[in-house]
Formats: structure tokens, C-alpha cells, sequence
């Protein structure tokens, strides 16, 4: 009789094991879970963060070669406008040339 409440009592004794031993896997898992979860959330915010430093510095750049070329394209301008201005004289003086004479 003896042996036999001891062998119940093992038998309860290895189930709440077991149970306490589910719970311990289940908490685990959870904390797993939350850790994976924060490291995405962390790499997401990073990635963001990264696109967003990467939009900037390419808007900088464009910003600046959009003033180079405004400078070249003034720059351009000037020149083309100082040779129409030669040519403009130089035909002109022709012109009057040929009219005098």
C-alpha cells in the first residue's frame, strides 16, 4: 500500500515537472520571440535611417550639380552672347563698308 502512494505520489511529482518544465519552454520562447522581434524593429529603424541619410546626401549632391551647370550654362551663355556681340560688329562694319563704299 505503501509502495503504491509512493509511486502516485512520483507519478505527480514527474507531471508537474513536466508542467513546470512546458512553462519554462513556453516563457522562453516568448522571450525568444520579443528579442528577435526588437533586433527587427531595431534593424528596421536602422534601415530608415540609413535610406533616409542616403536621400539626403543625394539631394545635396543634386542641389550642387544643379548649380554647376547653372554656373556652366551662364558661363556659356556669356561666351556665345560676346561672340553673337563680335560677329554682330564685325558684320556691321562690313555693312557700312560696302555702303561708303
Amino acid at each position: 500500500m505503501d509502495l503504491i502512494k509512493k509511486i502516485k505520489q512520483t507519478e505527480a511529482d514527474a507531471r508537474e515537472i513536466i508542467e513546470q518544465a512546458k512553462a519554462q519552454v513556453a516563457a522562453l520562447a516568448e522571450k525568444e520571440q520579443q528579442s528577435r522581434l526588437k533586433a527587427l524593429e531595431k534593424a528596421e529603424q536602422q534601415r530608415k535611417k540609413t535610406i533616409e541619410a542616403a536621400v539626403a546626401e543625394a539631394e545635396k549632391q543634386g542641389l550642387a550639380e544643379i548649380e554647376n551647370l547653372k554656373a556652366k550654362a551662364k558661363k556659356k551663355h556669356h561666351e556665345l552672347s560676346n561672340k553673337a556681340d563680335a560677329k554682330m560688329a564685325a558684320a556691321l562694319k562690313k555693312i557700312i563698308d560696302y555702303l561708303r563704299g
